[in-house]
């Protein structure tokens, strides 16, 4: 069997995601063969260490198009590759990028897309996957019925292994015809979060806060505890539709979906939109005056008291234990 895995990269630099899909083709293709596709600009000379992580070949689309992310552009660069080396089932990460070109891919091969699935497997040559539904409360089970299978990984939920870095891969330059007509939009400028700030989506740990935190103001508290633990600053909706905090902090059905090894909810109480983003969580430890917060019911660990109080109490401690 065949695997064709995207790897995703920004600026120069492949997604956390990215590996774990390249190591989740290398599990589920045991001794088949495993393709990473690169598309970009720049990229050929860093493609190589893909193979650490269990790419046996590797395919690198570069041009000035596709120097900024163009939906079009690697959509139709992806579709070439898959076209050309005729895989039995292509993997993508379920990042903002991967839920974007999946869907667009699946309907030019004409094959359905197993999204944002947590298990994959083959069952007579088919793809087979898991992914929760319901946010969460329901694992499904879903099989492509045509070839390539198409499935989109969430982030996480595939550990990546450990690189051999005694592994080598051929890297190949992969030519794609494009022009500007072919574009129907494209990228003018990326404008990146604050500089040291910890992605959302490949974070670790991940220290949230929602109406209960009561002004944006008082995010500072949980500003304090993210740096003793390295870790991302998340928000519910709630917090983001007051203004606390930007729309590329939101957690849940409407914002990111993330499964870090810590989850620290801080005023949340726990409706089932922030749910959907955040029950993939290794460990999950609620802070909520409210005992009857539905927060509780999922967490790991609850402390039932004000977060402007419990917060800055567990910072000092971390800080002591380090």
């Amino acid at each position: 069997m065949k695997v064709l895995v995207f790897a995703e990269q920004r600026a120069g630099e492949f997604r956390k995601a990215a590996i774990e899909a390249i190591c989740a083709a290398r599990r589920l293709d045991g001794d088949g063969e495993v393709v990473a596709v690169v598309i970009g600009k720049g990229i050929a000379d860093k493609a190589g260490q893909l193979a650490a992580y269990g790419a046996d070949k590797i395919l690198s689309i570069e041009h000035d198009l596709l120097d900024l992310y163009s939906t079009d552009g690697y959509t139709t660069s992806l579709q070439k590759a898959v076209e050309s080396e005729n895989p039995d089932a292509v993997l993508l990460a379920a990042t903002a990028m991967g839920r974007d070109l999946a869907p667009r891919l699946g309907a030019r091969l004409d094959v359905p897309v197993l999204a944002d699935v947590t298990e994959l497997s083959w069952v007579d040559g088919n793809l087979q996957a898991v992914r929760p539904v319901y946010a969460g409360k329901l694992m499904m089970t879903v099989k492509s019925n045509k070839t390539p299978g198409i499935a989109t990984t969430r982030p996480k939920a595939f550990l990546a292994s450990e690189p051999d870095q005694g592994k080598t891969a051929s890297v190949t330059s992969f030519d794609v015809s494009l022009s500007e007509d072919d574009l129907k939009a494209k990228v003018k400028q990326i404008q990146s979060e604050a500089e040291g700030m910890i992605e959302l989506t490949e974070a670790d740990f991940i220290v949230s806060g929602g109406r209960g935190m009561k002004a944006a103001e008082n995010f500072t508290v949980l500003e304090d505890l993210a740096k003793v633990l390295n870790a991302a600053i998340g928000a519910s909706r709630a917090a983001v539709d007051s203004g606390w905090r930007t729309h590329s902090e939101q957690v849940g059905q409407t914002g990111k979906v993330v499964a870090p090894t810590l989850y620290i909810a801080c005023g949340i109480s726990g409706a089932i939109q922030h749910l959907a983003g955040m029950t993939s969580s290794k460990v999950i430890i609620a802070i909520n005056k409210d005992p009857d917060a539905p927060i509780f019911k999922i967490a790991d660990y609850g402390i039932v008291g004000d977060a402007m109080e419990v917060v800055p109490a567990l910072t000092e401690a971390i800080k002591a234990a380090k």
